[in-house]
């Protein structure tokens, strides 16, 4: 399962019972960070209340005994980044994994050390590194928050981040989990050699499985993904049959609680108990696990071979349905993003229906950076207070994918519409912040 599910579930199982030494350890082991004085109040409002969206993060800060694991690096790392959706009827979950490659936004950010970043588009991991340059976790999980809540419009109700070394003590403590690579794989980058078949793996070894990359599979982002979360249930399965094992049972809480810094909310094992509870009553049909729906950003910026960029309108209407707390059909997005549609397919001329000089050239920009293809820029006939997208026959695919882009906007066809184009006409009401 992912993090979340996996840390948290176990921490439930094994508490029930113990004594009272024994949870004042582990309850005193989770830290707690304080993000709110840190993400801002321009955030996204929360349309579901009683549902809960928590953000996990796999932190590699490279401080300490973490130190090996890369070069030149001066800041904290994320390598893994997901949201847990809850509903506010506990009937389901949703776990959403953001690749690290994901070319997205990167809104500014308090550094911590008294400078603030400036807006830019990066890799979505490189939010956590910025807010975490002074070595604080708070300020690194605000900077991730900020970024993920930007770009889903989706309101972050908690965090939790999950260090390097207690998820080989997880390991560690319930002697090793069981793998079966189909291929060889020869990483230095991760520390790992092992050849094909089913083996059990520990300590370096298992860090090195869930970390690596290239020359395993396609070598992306996306396969390592999967991967995980295939570990991270078997972890748990593993956890679940130490149960009658106090010693395994009390080393796997251990490391897991030493491993875990979350928001104020959910530091503690009471709080983890009540959140475990309402979810391992969830149908294992009912927990699905997504990935955002994304292609390479080479389609669009040729020189680029290095990142992937979210599916348009798909992306968006993952988010709105977790948004308002519906269940995902995962074949119906999965059937709906194997042909993308590429964001340098949308032709788009941006007029300006406002009296604010210069405004449909800064929409166009943000639409470039995003990859869009902007065919000119101009005025409107008369100014507007709504945003309007219309498009001519033929064109509706690629109107709904800009559309997706422009939160609250819609696109309607149009039969005296500019042939060829898409005519985006920006009104009053548009929020040039929230262009994705």
């Amino acid at each position: 399962m992912a993090w979340s599910a996996g840390v948290t579930s176990a921490v439930v199982l094994g508490v029930a019972g113990v004594g009272a030494w024994v949870y004042q350890d582990l309850d005193g082991n989770i830290r707690s960070a304080d993000v709110d004085d840190k993400i801002g109040g321009d955030r996204p409002v929360n349309l579901s209340p009683g549902s809960k969206n928590i953000l996990v993060v796999g932190s590699d800060s490279r401080d300490g005994a973490n130190a090996k694991y890369g070069k030149d690096l001066t800041t904290m790392q994320s390598d893994t980044l997901m949201v847990l959706h809850v509903p506010a009827n506990r009937k389901w979950a949703t776990v959403v994994s953001f690749p690290r490659d994901s070319w997205v936004g990167i809104p500014a950010c308090d550094k911590g050390d008294g400078s603030t970043s400036s807006p830019h588009h990066f890799k979505i991991n490189e939010a956590f590194a910025i807010g975490g340059t002074s070595g604080e976790v708070a300020g690194a999980a605000a900077c991730s928050i900020k970024t993920v809540e930007a770009n889903t419009g989706l309101r972050i109700d908690n965090f939790m981040s999950v260090d390097f070394q207690g998820f080989k003590g997880m390991v560690d403590a319930l002697d090793g989990i069981e793998v079966c690579p189909e291929q060889a794989i020869h990483s230095k980058k991760a520390r790992l050699d092992l050849e094909p078949g089913c083996q059990t793996v520990r300590g370096e070894q298992a860090l090195g499985y869930v970390r690596v990359r290239y020359g395993v599979g396609d070598g992306s982002d996306i396969s390592r993904i999967g991967r995980q979360q295939e570990f991270m249930n078997a972890l748990t399965e593993k956890a679940q049959s130490k149960l009658t094992s106090p010693n395994s049972l009390y080393g796997f809480l251990r490391s897991a609680t030493k491993s875990l810094t979350t928001d104020p909310d959910l530091a503690g094992i009471r709080p983890l108990y009540s959140l475990a509870s309402e979810l391992k009553g969830i149908p294992s049909d009912r927990l699905t696990f997504l990935t955002v729906p994304n292609y390479p950003r080479e389609a669009d910026v040729a020189t680029d071979k290095a990142n992937v960029v979210w599916q348009y309108p798909q992306a968006t209407e993952l988010f709105t349905a977790l948004a308002k707390d519906k269940e995902v059909d995962k074949k119906r997005l999965d059937a709906e993003a194997k042909n993308p549609l590429y964001a340098s397919a949308v032709r788009v001329q941006v007029l300006n229906g406002t009296s604010v000089q210069g405004l449909a050239g800064t929409v166009a920009e943000k639409l470039r950076t995003a990859g869009v293809t902007v065919t000119g820029t101009g005025n409107a006939p008369e100014n507007t207070g709504a945003t309007t997208i219309s498009y001519p026959a033929g064109l509706d695919k690629q109107a709904k994918a800009l559309a997706a882009r422009l939160p609250g906007v819609r696109a309607t066809p149009a039969s005296d519409a500019t042939a060829g184009v898409v005519t985006l006409v920006v009104g009053k009401d548009l929020d040039i912040g929230r262009i994705r």
